[in-house]
């Protein structure tokens, strides 16, 4: 009979089969901090698989209640999934809160609580804001908590920054979203530049289109710069592997648009490679 896979080779084969350039910047850290980022990435991969691929919307709310439930126990000391197992070992040496993992689920449920059967739409970028904010800026502090910090202004950092990636995963994922039914640019500002949500679903590309995509990249570009400004100097270097994917997000936004916004038929993304090497020159660079 096959051996059962242990907690830490589940969450190791869950984040290498995501293929996410968030793969590139673990493999520089010391093993302890290693394990603890691929557990946590594991565990973000798993409730984002729910809210993207279940279909029946009360099928998906079961699932993510069930994971609620099982950060319960993960903070009972009798956790039962092999990622659970595998953060057991990394809440208390990194001062993970419960909250933090609750919040993410959070997120996940406002897709389904704007979907309830229709298709998902946010308002407003106030809207779009609290939801980019539980489903990547508190990812975001999670992990500097575990690349490690000395001061506290450093998670107003890593907030910021898991605001400006999930940004730009809204902008790269423009068609693909919007075949799936869901929408995450704000409603009011496709109105402003009057582009309609059929438009996003029939992959009509137009001058209209190419302005709100420059607007929604600039925004994207400032929330980089307001992020790189609250890194604190003496966190830095423990805060490479997050510098790492701001170089690698940052180059793919600067691709797309100089692709000319064709997100609307097509995925951009950046080669390995060039992964591997932007990932290389911002470790050593520190």
């Amino acid at each position: 009979m096959q051996a059962a896979m242990n907690p830490h080779d589940y969450c190791q084969a869950k984040a290498v089969a995501s293929g996410s350039s968030f793969y590139y910047s673990f493999r520089f850290l010391p093993p302890d901090r290693r394990r603890a980022i691929t557990a946590f990435y594991a565990f973000c991969r798993e409730v984002d698989d729910i809210a993207d691929e279940c279909q029946d919307v009360n099928l998906a709310r079961t699932k993510l209640a069930w994971w609620r439930d099982e950060i319960a126990r993960l903070y009972d000391g009798s956790p039962e999934h092999p990622v659970t197992l595998a953060l057991a070992e990394t809440i208390a040496p990194f001062h993970l809160p419960q909250d933090a993992f609750e919040q993410i689920i959070d997120g996940m449920e406002m897709d389904l609580d704007f979907a309830n059967g229709q298709p998902v739409r946010y308002p407003d970028f106030k809207s779009l804001r609290l939801y980019c904010h539980r489903v990547a800026g508190v990812v975001g502090e999670v992990a500097a908590s575990i690349f490690g910090m000395t001061d506290r202004a450093t998670l107003k950092y890593a907030n910021k920054l898991g605001l400006a990636f999930q940004l730009t995963n809204i902008i790269r994922d423009v068609g693909e979203d919007a075949r799936r039914n869901r929408i995450y640019l704000p409603a009011d500002e496709l109105a402003q530049f009057g582009v309609s949500p059929a438009d996003l679903m029939q992959a009509r590309m137009s001058d209209n289109f190419r302005k709100l995509m420059t607007f929604q990249t600039e925004r994207a570009r400032q929330t980089y710069a307001e992020a790189m400004a609250l890194l604190p100097k003496a966190d830095r270097k423990a805060q490479r592997p997050g510098l790492i994917m701001a170089a690698i997000y940052h180059a793919l936004l600067e691709e797309i648009q100089a692709d000319g916004f064709q997100v609307l038929d097509r995925r951009t993304s950046l080669t390995p490679l060039r992964k591997l090497w932007l990932a290389w020159r911002t470790w050593f660079k520190g």
